[in-house]
């Protein structure tokens, strides 16, 4: 039994430590908004915050968690998505498909956290994710629109 700290409740889940952390949060813990697109890092959006940092899932073994250690999902960002990054996206419409998205947010919330008022540069460099409808131009407005604001940190 591994023991995780899973948006707020620590959870004894049974996996062999090899097992990708994103299987761990789909299967175990039924927590299906964590998607899977490459299984190689890649694409982002397996993205999950651990300690408030954006980590991509898919790739990283549960064994490499702790207990201590806080996971947060995109059920786990904010159940009634007020968390300014999506309410931004929800008034831009920045999804098209709405595939990559929960990535993409968790990506774009941690960065605001780390960076409330990136620039266009830093937002750039620092979201990687890939959409493959293309919807980069509205990430980037839903990101500037929540930085803005000036309420992205407090999420």
């Amino acid at each position: 039994m591994i023991r995780l700290n899973l948006n707020g409740v620590v959870r004894e889940v049974d996996a062999e430590p090899e097992t990708p952390l994103l299987w761990v949060i789909r299967e175990q813990a039924g927590l299906t908004g964590t998607k899977y697109g490459c299984g190689i890092a890649q694409c982002g959006a397996c993205t999950v915050h651990i300690d408030g940092a954006a980590v991509r899932s898919c790739s990283m073994p549960v064994s490499s968690v702790t207990a201590d250690q806080k996971i947060v999902t995109i059920e786990g960002l904010s159940a009634d998505r007020s968390h300014p990054v999506q309410k931004a996206w929800g008034e831009l419409d920045v999804p098209q498909c709405g595939f990559c998205q929960p990535g993409m947010i968790m990506a774009s919330a941690a960065l605001l956290a780390q960076n409330p008022r990136p620039s266009e540069a830093e937002i750039r460099s620092e979201i990687t994710n890939i959409c493959r409808c293309g919807t980069y131009t509205r990430v980037l407005a839903g990101i500037k629109l929540a930085a803005e604001r000036g309420e992205a940190g407090r999420g």
